[in-house]
């Protein structure tokens, strides 16, 4: 297969993307790159050197010091910054306390994009975020915009996180969904639109294979 093939695909919330960019990754022997692994890392360095994110300078001078690569073992993917292996400890809590302050960082978005497009330059790679069409490769030759039934979509989301916290209703999940397209369609930076070229992929009666095999059909034609 030609080398430097871009996968890009974007959506709404609950829509299963990164459950899509795994398994397409996966079937093609692709790298997975995962755009939220990448934040948490950049957390993750900040915690470690005490950046200060009210500091602009600090920050310019750190993001200069933070090189992000992922590589796929055991059919897993896996992130490393400046070279050391990094995958686990973004998960932890230290880290999710930060991130959330560290990525809404206007200087962290712009060097996450410019190190996205940069891994797109020598590697056959699957992306999945809300910006990656549009903004991060938008000349990749493949994008998908995937999209479902809030309902379903709410549904979905329900039924994985209700047994972590039964508390929880369908309607709250319901409403938090609304209120996050809103946020992702209406921000300044990057907000979530349709690249002209994306392929809609709407997945509200398609099982995970059935997706896939929807994805990997677009993949073989850039073959010919």
């Amino acid at each position: 297969m030609t080398n430097n093939i871009i996968v890009a695909i974007d959506g709404y919330s609950s829509c299963g993307k990164s459950t899509l960019a795994k398994a397409l990754a996966k079937k093609l022997h692709y790298i997975y790159v995962d755009s939220g692994a990448m934040y948490r890392a950049v957390a993750l360095y900040f915690l470690r050197n005490n950046i200060n994110t009210h500091d602009h300078a600090q920050i310019e001078r750190a993001l200069k010091d933070i090189h992000l690569n992922f590589h796929s073992r055991d059919y897993e993917t896996h992130i490393t910054l400046n070279g050391e292996e990094v995958s686990e400890e973004i998960r932890q809590m230290p880290v999710s306390e930060k991130v959330s302050e560290v990525s809404a960082l206007k200087e962290v978005r712009r060097e996450m994009v410019k190190q996205q497009q940069r891994m797109g330059q020598s590697k056959n790679i699957v992306m999945d975020g809300r910006d990656i069409g549009t903004t991060v490769f938008p000349n990749a030759p493949l994008k998908i915009f995937m999209t479902a039934d809030p309902a379903v979509r709410a549904q979905r989301r329900y039924d994985e996180i209700h047994p972590k916290n039964p508390e929880i209703t369908l309607e709250e999940v319901f409403e938090n969904i609304a209120h996050r397209d809103y946020q992702d369609t209406t921000r300044e930076e990057s907000p979530l639109v349709r690249a002209t070229d994306a392929i809609i992929l709407d997945n509200t009666n398609l099982t995970p294979d059935e997706q896939l095999q929807f994805a990997l059909d677009k993949v073989e034609k850039l073959k010919v």
